[in-house]
């Protein structure tokens, strides 16, 4: 069983937007990098990540960087480490580890600087007005 644990080790943010300004329709790039992976033991694998998150127009930057401590059985961590050397994908739990964490700091990061959170947020789908239906009744033949 493999197991992640997530350290960020910097934070870096900036609003650019003015504050008195209204904010305008934002599009929101992240890109999450795995920097390398090294291999400490033969269990324990260090993975350095950068993610930075920027938006379009220009109202902010997010960077956050910092190192997942993969741990596993002997075998597990050996394939983890052949596959990135032979240029695989890591396995989707050590990305997924990775992401939940800095997107979680993230959206707090945002917070404090009062800008759209870097997650797409729910959709809440707009009824149509229900039609009204005649209360007369018509008497007419």
């Amino acid at each position: 069983m493999i197991r992640v644990n997530v350290f960020v080790t910097n934070v870096s943010a900036e609003r650019f937007w003015d504050t008195q300004k209204p904010m305008p329709p934002t599009k929101i790039n992240t890109n999450l990098s795995l920097v390398a992976m090294e291999k400490k033991k033969e269990d324990f694998l260090e993975v350095p990540f950068v993610i930075t998150i920027s938006y379009n127009p220009s109202i902010a930057q997010i960077s956050l960087k910092g190192r997942a401590s993969v741990r596993g059985d002997k075998s597990e961590i050996s394939k983890i480490y052949e596959d990135y050397k032979g240029k695989k994908p890591p396995p989707p739990v050590v990305v997924q580890s990775i992401s939940n964490v800095v997107f979680v700091e993230s959206v707090l990061i945002s917070r404090t600087l009062n800008i759209p959170p870097p997650i797409p947020l729910p959709k809440i789908p707009t009824k149509k007005p229900l039609e009204k239906k005649s209360t007369k009744l018509d008497y007419s033949a």
